[in-house]
């Protein structure tokens, strides 16, 4: 295989602890509203396959409030639809002059073929079922504004957890500080073997289970359409598995609620829940813009 592109950011799974302190410490210094133009005369190429609103937004607005350009391709509307190859799209955009490149992909490993081909820096915004470690990034930086550790944390993550990059990539970076999670969901949204994400997984099959006595719940999004292949109505879902202001209650009384977009009202969690003093959801999305900031600057060499 060839290396790497230096400065690109893959995944959590084999990033050390001390890369990942070292990024969220960087993250705590950026201030959106006080920028500093780290990056200016950077290119920043926004690369997506899939659709976004959150990591989208977030990243184009880091990159702007440290002076660099940013330009957005969609597969849509672009040479992608007529068949290009994800390879001639990368050599196409590093030849017109970008710095680095920020893609979200549906197959798994796209971001890392294009991190072998390239010599500027490659940061995956999601790729397949395999990890989203930028949203891992933000929402370790969003717990530990509220709790002093992620050493000996106790999160609960509910929902489908099988499909979701956003839960594996959480998985790798909180067991790499010690954290204690248990999964909950269905069983066709369930791992075969937990221990493949992490080792000390508990898995359970209730909610009430999976959240008493968390300092942390993370509700995954649950896909009607995936739903639909699974032995369960709608309903059931909601009757076994749908976060109440009951079911949350049995979480410490200072835990906090995640989700990381986009919900859905009503069958994830109930409108109550999303909007409690508990709820860090929207905070989620705002720490989203320093965290990216943080990556963005390391990736091309700028963090201090």
């Amino acid at each position: 295989m060839n290396q790497v592109a230096r400065g690109s950011l893959l995944g959590i799974e084999h990033l050390e602890a001390k890369e990942i302190l070292s990024l969220l410490t960087q993250a705590r210094r950026m201030n959106p509203l006080k920028p500093r133009p780290l990056l200016r005369n950077k290119r920043v190429l926004l690369l997506f396959y899939e659709p976004s609103t959150r990591t989208r937004a977030s990243f184009e607005i880091a990159a702007k409030s440290m002076g660099a350009m940013t330009t957005l391709v969609l597969s849509s509307g672009s040479s992608i639809e007529k068949g290009e190859s994800l390879l001639d799209t990368a050599y196409t955009l590093r030849a017109v002059g970008a710095d680095v490149i920020v893609i979200r992909h549906p197959n798994a490993g796209a971001p890392l073929l294009m991190a072998t081909h390239l010599d500027v820096p490659v940061i995956n915004a999601g790729d397949g079922m395999h990890e989203h470690p930028t949203q891992a990034l933000l929402d370790a930086y969003t717990i530990l504004r509220h709790k002093k550790t992620l050493s000996g944390l106790q999160m609960a993550i509910v929902g489908d957890i099988f499909h979701s990059r956003v839960a594996r990539s959480a998985i790798h970076l909180l067991s790499k500080f010690g954290a204690r999670i248990t999964l909950c969901g269905p069983p066709e949204f369930l791992p075969e073997v937990a221990t493949s994400l992490a080792p000390g997984l508990h898995i359970t099959r209730t909610v009430e289970e999976a959240v008493r006595g968390a300092d942390a719940v993370m509700v995954l999004r649950v896909q009607k359409e995936r739903l639909a292949g699974t032995k369960l109505r709608l309903q059931d879902y909601i009757s076994r598995y749908q976060l109440t202001t009951a079911r949350l209650k049995l979480a410490k009384r200072d835990a906090i609620l995640m989700h990381p977009g986009p919900i859905i009202r009503g069958l994830e969690l109930t409108w109550e829940v999303a909007d409690c003093p508990q709820s860090v959801i929207v905070e989620e999305v705002h720490n989203g813009v320093p965290v990216r900031m943080a990556i963005l600057a390391k990736a091309l060499g700028k963090a201090n």
